[in-house]
């Protein structure tokens, strides 16, 4: 009987995670360094997680983080298709969300951040 290593998919899904949670960590501290308050991280609603919750003045916003190493499969800001947009206002409402932000980044070599770019009240 032949057997099926899954190992480089285990592997590359290891390495997205730690690219994702890699991207929260820079949001995170970029919108700190803007003002915003953080409410909550990795908050799992019944439709989907959401990545940060912030405040600022007093209105409540969700935001997306997107996070990608080099353009090869795309930008950060292509992977917002229509049914993550779907999700991310399903998830506002859930929460109370006024508003709706996207953080997209693409990191370099060594993890350096190439280019960081903050979207206000996308959908």
């Amino acid at each position: 009987m032949l057997r099926v290593s899954n190992g480089p998919k285990i592997m590359e899904k290891k390495f997205n995670l730690k690219t994702g949670k890699l991207g929260e960590e820079i949001a995170k501290d970029y919108l700190e360094n803007k003002g915003f308050k953080i409410l909550g991280q990795n908050c799992k609603t019944r439709f989907a997680e959401i990545d940060l919750i912030v405040q600022k003045g007093k209105e409540k916003i969700l935001v997306e983080v997107r996070t990608r190493r080099g353009n090869l499969f795309g930008t950060p800001e292509e992977s917002l298709t229509k049914n993550k947009l779907r999700k991310l206002r399903l998830n506002a409402r859930a929460i109370g969300a006024e508003r709706i932000d996207a953080v997209c980044i693409v990191l370099g070599q060594n993890d350096a951040v190439e280019k960081l770019e903050h979207y206000e009240n996308i959908c």
